[in-house]
């Protein structure tokens, strides 16, 4: 099997499935990519919107077509020269599932008893459903409460929802119950299908979901590995600041979070960190210090969400709970990479006792040297704590600047030099996915692309905020937000603004939230957001729509060409100003056309980097390559495939060479634009190969502008004659960046 030169994620639901996806192949195949990445695609709750809550892990959902269905995509792919490349859900499932009923009814007697993370107390496991004093109701030979039915005797008790479940679960969420697949036949049994299809070639790559939940993430992959005979595979794992994946890990790399947040702060200005910050401490009142706040958010989910794991894992260590949880309070990281039975690489070592305290200095050294049980839960307790305290609390409290809140991100870690960007790059793994928005992110790429023009234009942003507040004002820790988002969004409507508003609230957990609610917030919040959406909001983003557009395109190009496998999330071919789930899940319209400049020109790039992705050698080698002159910090560059440094070596910087020559301008931009797309047609020819290209894009062109343009800033081609894809121009040598930019902020070249 191929590993994919690119992937193009699509959110499956009932009423998008196989044949729907079949329909839009010929775009698809047109746009450039080689292969479509699904959703969960294995029976999951019915009506679910995301198939992360598998039921039945050997049956395709019905609700998609099934496996016929399956089927006939894969060949009507194959038809248009693509493939399938599945998410795959290992780490739990959802409560309701035929398994976890046999042993509610027949407890450790079940033969699906190994399947489940389960801790039985006097024989039975606690499951935390009652909630408002009502009891439950015998109806037979079942007990019924509410919407859920349990067995009538059984081996299970039933506690108040606000208890911790009796079994590992995914994050905070009682529904969906952890697997055991450190089990070889609990592995196979929840894999039989996706090996089968594996096997068949139906499916040629995959993506792991929440690898931390896993006991043993390095030893399930090299399970999946061995089984699947080396198939494209690429892990969902967060890694923080230089955190790296470990190189025991047998897979790919991982779906790009640490890479989408290095994009987005190479179009951020670090000069506006100061400003940022201080705007937002003077309208919040909040901490100036982001690190304070993270140890704040995380302490309070432990005792908000995870008492019971805490208490779990403070058995199996023989400590105090206390200690457990500031210790999984301190932790920076999603994983300490401890392996029970194995020392302890030195980083995790390092790690752990730099955090350790002396009270937890003991804790520390039976997570880093034993008992089994211990290590291991501790590896399953810091991902949950990291998600729930920071992704989903600390990201919702302080944001200076919104576009750096995301996965993985760090919120007060302003910008990036373009040499450490390039150091980054060539430390990656070649086959690696790369990603800028996926059905997780915060906001949509091209909303970050909108507040990171904001870094550059503080005291225009501070007085627009300044009038926006005079004339409404709601809650002063979500205001500031409140506004960042209007902007990156807009135009939204007041359903989808107040929607973001109300989750946002409840994930920051400060006047309302998921577990307590406050119905007359949240009303004056709707009401807020009703009016928020009538104010000149769209005036300000029209003044900084070129600047907007610029880093959008920008951080497209670099996505796209940089190195590793590059995902485009379904409808970000163009412009996509989607915030949080599920507003960024919303079905997508694959018949729009280009509605404006930004549109088509990001939709032409596109194009033609996913293509010339397909004619690269796969792993093309990257070369940095820097502008010269006074806005030469603004220029970020690149070459992909057969270029030597040596080729670059023997010339000084400024040497001169030919002026370029002209060609007329390409109209790939009206030629895909201007179809229906889902419209039949015919598979393209196998690609010329090429051997090597150049990417180039602006930053930060707020300060490009004030400088007044490029001047004599000029960058040195690699040898060679470039064609420039975006505009048919021709190339050589040392290039004005004033010419090679004047059309567009980026610059796409394939040497011919």
């Amino acid at each position: 099997m191929s590993k994919p030169t690119s992937t193009y994620r699509v959110q499956l639901t009932p009423d998008f499935g196989f044949a729907q996806v079949a329909e839009i192949a010929p775009y698809l195949r047109e746009l450039g990519v080689s292969h479509v990445y699904l959703s969960p695609i294995l029976q999951a709750t019915p009506g679910s919107l995301h198939g992360y809550d598998v039921i039945d892990h050997s049956s395709i959902r019905a609700e998609f077509g099934g496996v016929a269905g399956l089927r006939e995509l894969a060949e009507q792919l194959a038809a248009h020269d693509l493939a399938i490349v599945m998410d795959i859900v290992p780490n739990h499932m959802n409560t309701e599932n035929a398994q976890f009923r046999s042993v509610l009814k027949d407890g450790a007697a079940s033969p699906y008893a190994s399947w489940f993370d389960i801790e039985w107390v006097g024989g039975k496991v606690a499951l935390p459903v009652l909630g408002d004093g009502a009891e439950p109701k015998v109806d037979g030979d079942v007990l019924r409460y509410y919407e859920h039915e349990y067995p009538y005797p059984g081996h299970y008790r039933l506690v108040p929802s606000t208890e911790g479940p009796g079994y590992r679960r995914f994050f905070d969420v009682s529904s969906l119950i952890g697997l055991r697949v450190e089990d070889p036949a609990v592995l196979f049994a929840t894999h039989e299908v996706i090996f089968w299809l594996l096997d068949e070639g139906l499916v040629e790559g995959l993506r792991v979901d929440h690898p931390d939940g896993l006991a043993d993430p390095r030893g399930y992959l090299e399970s999946l590995r061995q089984r699947s005979g080396g198939v494209w595979t690429v892990v969902e794992k967060i890694l923080i600041g230089e955190e790296r994946l470990p190189d025991d890990w047998a897979c790919d790399g991982t779906t790009g979070y640490e890479v989408l947040n290095r994009i987005t702060r190479l179009f951020v200005d670090p000069a506006g960190a100061d400003p940022l910050i201080g705007q937002f401490v003077r309208r919040t009142g909040q901490s100036a210090d982001y690190r304070a706040e993270v140890a704040r958010s995380k302490r309070e989910v432990i005792e908000l969400f995870f008492t019971a794991e805490v208490e779990r894992l403070a058995r199996a260590a023989g400590a105090d709970p206390a200690e457990v949880a500031e210790l999984l309070a301190a932790m920076p990281v999603y994983r300490a990479y401890v392996t029970p039975g194995e020392p302890p690489p030195p980083a995790s070592v390092e790690l752990i006792e730099e955090i350790a305290t002396p009270k937890t200095r003991e804790l520390a050294q039976k997570i880093l040297y034993g008992p089994a049980e211990a290590v291991t839960r501790f590896q399953q307790s810091t991902g949950p704590v990291m998600a729930k305290g920071v992704e989903d609390t600390a990201l919702y409290r302080w944001y200076p600047l919104a576009a750096l809140n995301e996965v993985g991100g760090e919120p007060d870690v302003f910008g990036i030099e373009v040499k450490e960007f390039h150091e980054f790059c060539a430390g990656m793994r070649p086959h690696t996915m790369t990603t800028l928005s996926t059905h997780d992110t915060k906001r949509s790429e091209d909303v970050r692309a909108r507040l990171s023009v904001l870094s550059e234009l503080p005291d225009e942003w501070a007085r627009a905020v300044a009038g926006w507040s005079s004339a409404l004002s709601f809650d002063p820790h979500l205001d500031y937000l409140a506004w960042q988002n209007l902007l990156g969004a807009w135009p939204i409507t007041p359903e989808r603004f107040a929607d973001y508003l109300l989750k946002a609230a409840r994930e920051a957990k400060t006047r309302t939230s998921w577990v307590r609610p406050d119905a007359a917030y949240e009303k004056g919040l709707r009401e807020f957001a009703v009016q928020a959406t009538q104010l000149p909001v769209g005036e300000f983003a029209a003044e900084i729509e070129p600047y907007a557009m610029a880093n959008s395109l920008g951080a497209k190009l670099v996505q796209l060409m940089m190195p590793g496998v590059p995902d485009v999330y379904q409808g970000n071919e163009m412009t996509d100003f989607s915030l949080v789930d599920p507003d960024n899940r919303r079905p997508v319209d694959f018949g729009r056309r280009p509605a404006n400049v930004w549109d088509a020109t990001k939709l032409l790039l596109t194009s033609q980097a996913l293509r010339l992705r397909r004619r690269l050698p796969p792993a093309a080698p990257y070369l940095p390559l820097f502008a010269t002159g006074e806005a030469e910090e603004h220029a970020i560059a690149f070459a992909r495939g057969c270029i030597g440094a040596q080729e670059l070596g023997g010339r000084e910087r400024g040497t001169s060479q030919r002026a370029p020559k002209r060609a007329r301008p390409s109209n790939a931009a009206q030629e895909l634009g201007g179809r229906e797309r889902g419209t039949s047609q015919r598979a393209p020819k196998q690609a010329r190969p090429s051997n090597a290209a150049v990417a180039v894009a602006t930053r930060l062109p707020v300060g490009l502008a004030r400088r007044g343009g490029w001047a004599a800033t000029t960058l040195m081609l690699p040898p060679g004659s470039w064609h420039d894809l975006l505009t048919g121009s021709r190339y050589t040598g040392r290039i004005p960046l004033a010419h090679l930019m004047c059309r567009n902020p980026v610059a796409l070249l394939e040497r011919t």
